[in-house]
């Protein structure tokens, strides 16, 4: 009885990736977010950080991309390939962080409020919905403000400002399995709490969750890029694409592809990652299985 539990769960999984697979578009974004998330990991065999990402080069400032910098180099002579990649560490990390963070906080915080419902789930969604009042970036940098610029806070203020809208959507995403016959059968069984709402509840509501998972991802990379634009976020030298881009407004007109390059790899990597989400969202949708 396992193995055929275990054989379905597989079946449903891979036919789930071959829906997937057929969408073009979809697997397009998904190529270009590899590209962009093994650049990532393999920064330090690419371009040594210190050495080239960090280490100002007055001789070569501000010099166009060619064979030797192919991506030029900035206002520091430090190159632009260099800090791309190694600054992919920092925005991904931001961004996928935040989102696993904010998953786990909603998955409790709904689950417990679909679940229970009444008492329960009228005091977290009133308490999430005054966050929510307040719009997400202005909380965001209000938390950053107060707590100082840096990698570390602006992560916590991005998680903060984006657990009610998480919250929400699972509590949605949930809601309508635990009215199943199925977690009636559980509870008649002698399941505890904790085990319907981790085997059963979340991984029948989980096609909602991962959708908004991925798309929130290029939402927070955009965030922490807006951010650290305002010099809210991480601080330089350390590379990072919105601190990228506010060292170059001043070089615009003299050498554009300072502000060029950065800004096309928030675009791409938010564009792979909605890509990559429409994907998710057409392979995850019931209707769609025949």
């Amino acid at each position: 009885m396992e193995t055929e539990v275990v054989y379905k769960k597989k079946s449903q999984a891979r036919s789930v990736w071959n829906r997937f697979r057929r969408n073009k578009i979809a697997s397009v974004g998904l190529v270009i977010f590899l590209m962009i998330a093994l650049c990532a990991i393999f920064a330090d065999v690419l371009a040594d950080y210190q050495q080239l990402a960090i280490t100002q080069n007055e001789e070569e400032r501000m010099s166009p991309p060619s064979a030797e910098h192919i991506f030029g180099t900035d206002n520091y002579g430090r190159d632009m390939f260099a800090r791309i990649i190694h600054g992919a560490r920092n925005s991904l990390a931001i961004g996928i962080s935040s989102t696993l963070i904010a998953l786990l906080l909603g998955c409790i915080l709904g689950g417990l409020a679909a679940y229970y419902s009444g008492v329960v789930d009228n005091t977290i969604m009133r308490l999430l919905d005054m966050i929510a009042c307040i719009p997400s970036i202005l909380l965001a940098l209000t938390i950053v403000f107060a707590l100082g610029a840096s990698m570390i806070n602006l992560l916590t203020a991005i998680t903060i400002a984006i657990v009610p809208g998480f919250t929400r959507v699972i509590r949605s995403a949930m809601l309508p399995v635990i009215g199943q016959e199925f977690i009636e059968a559980a509870r008649a069984c002698g399941a505890t709490d904790f085990r319907i709402l981790a085997r059963y509840i979340i991984p029948n509501a989980i096609g909602p969750i991962l959708v908004q998972g991925t798309m929130s991802v290029a939402s927070l990379i955009m965030t922490a890029a807006s951010l650290s634009f305002i010099g809210m976020g991480v601080q330089p030298p350390a590379p990072e694409w919105g601190s990228m881009l506010a060292e170059a407004r001043e070089y615009i007109r003299y050498a554009p592809h300072m502000v060029i390059i950065p800004g096309m790899a928030i675009v791409l990597t938010a564009l792979s990652l909605n890509l990559i989400g429409d994907g998710l969202r057409d392979a995850l949708d019931p209707r769609l299985k025949n």
